[in-house]
């Protein structure tokens, strides 16, 4: 009898990979209201995606307080990264104002993940962009979208420059004031620390010192920070701490970058005074914007061009660059996070007398004067190390160290502090 033999081998079934989906959210605006839109829309999505059968939950990246029209929102950009490294295979949005309102924006990423097989569905427009009138329907309502911005920020800026006539700010983010109901309501804590920084200055102290003082005793910024020069000095040039309103110093430039331009000339200004409670004096107000610009003058005049050494030397126990300092000995590069911060927080480091420097480059490129070409030429960074070592790096790619040696008491000692101690011993004759 012949046999039949049939191959009864079964067939494996094709397991369907979910599509891995993500959900992008974003309010425009940090206001209560918003952020509760915000959170519901987060919940929405989650719930949306996780209870499709054909999907796998990837995430949702929500933005808080960020403008449609600006590439630079960090979950956005985020979302974006995850989609590049192969994460997520679909994004599901609202709508394309929540995506984005700048027409280009949104068609370059569109295009740029659909070459990376990521589809996006517009929900509110039930647009996909796989589709083949996809990108035509985006293109159409993007420019709509992009019109709404302009439309809404035209709104907004004649509103400001309304209130801006009749004297009324638009918004308070200093130290010391609050707005509210349109007027500026002191608060007597943080007035305090504003006096006080005005106090400090005018006692002689620098912007530098009055950061360590403030850091260092645990006081923050408004905003809960450490404190940084550029917040000081911003503190001292404000108007506002008189009484004084001058509105419109700065305006945006546009409604797509928002950068913030200052306002010199281009638009009105207003300045208006005795507009609420003070806390400083106009006349220390005065004395701050005159010891201001004395101290510049002064710092420009020492410092003149740019040094060979700046941006090229750095710490090796934080990794920060050295900065010039003026010193009652003499120039200086000291670290500048000890110098800011204090020993505490870079206690290897060590400041490096200027001439001890250009010595030692000298010695180590073989000259018997340091040269300024030379060097640049030659050498591409510095570590400044513990134990008075620096360590160059040389652009052929080979490093050398050198052991430089501190100065005597003698040596440090300036021409004006000798005379200082000179009269000094003969008054207590």
């Amino acid at each position: 009898m012949k046999k039949h033999i049939f191959d009864i081998t079964p067939t494996p079934k094709e397991s369907v990979r979910k599509r891995r989906v993500a959900a992008y959210a974003r309010v425009s605006c940090g206001k209560d209201a918003m952020l509760h839109s915000l959170a519901a829309q987060i919940d929405y999505y989650r719930d949306f995606i996780q209870n499709n059968p054909d999907w796998e939950f990837a995430g949702v990246y929500a933005d808080e307080a960020k403008t449609g029209t600006k590439e630079d929102r960090e979950q956005f950009q985020r979302l974006l990264a995850d989609c590049r490294s192969g994460a997520i295979n679909m994004v599901v949005t609202k709508s394309i104002s929540r995506f984005a309102r700048n027409t280009v924006t949104l068609l370059e990423t569109v295009r740029e993940l659909k070459a990376l097989d990521v589809e996006v569905w517009f929900e509110e427009q039930n647009i996909y962009t796989f589709s083949a009138d996809g990108e035509m329907a985006l293109t159409l309502l993007a420019s709509f979208a992009q019109a709404e911005s302009l439309s809404c920020s035209d709104n907004c800026k004649w509103r400001i420059r309304k209130g801006f006539e009749v004297g009324r700010a638009n918004s308070c983010t200093m130290l010391g004031y609050r707005l509210v109901d349109g007027v500026f309501a002191l608060v007597p804590e943080e007035a305090e620390i504003v006096r006080r920084i005005f106090d400090l200055y005018l006692s002689g102290l620098g912007t530098q010192k009055i950061c360590k003082i403030l850091n260092e005793e645990g006081v923050s910024t408004r905003l809960g920070c450490e404190w940084h020069p550029s917040a000081i000095r911003t503190i001292l040039e404000n108007e506002k701490y008189t009484g004084d309103l001058l509105l419109q110093k700065t305006f945006r430039l546009d409604h797509l970058s928002k950068k913030q331009v200052v306002n010199t000339g281009q638009l009105p200004q207003f300045y208006v005074e005795d507009d609420h409670e003070a806390i400083v004096s106009r006349a220390d107000f005065s004395a701050v914007q005159a010891e201001l610009a004395q101290r510049k003058s002064a710092h420009t005049g020492e410092r003149g061009a740019p040094s060979v050494f700046t941006g090229l030397i750095r710490c090796s126990g934080c990794g920060k660059n050295y900065r010039r300092k003026t010193t009652a000995s003499g120039v200086v590069w000291c670290c500048s996070t000890y110098n800011t911060k204090g020993k505490r927080y870079c206690p290897t480091s060590k400041a490096i007398p200027e001439g001890t420097l250009k010595a030692a480059c000298a010695q180590v490129l073989g000259l018997r004067s340091f040269e300024d070409e030379t060097f640049s030429s030659a050498i591409t960074a510095i570590d400044a190390c513990p134990d008075n070592l620096l360590r160059f790096h040389f652009r052929d790619g080979h490093r050398l160290e050198f052991h430089w040696r501190d100065r005597s008491r003698r040596e440090s000692w300036t021409d004006e502090m000798r005379e200082t101690a000179r009269q000094r011993a003969l008054a207590g004759r």
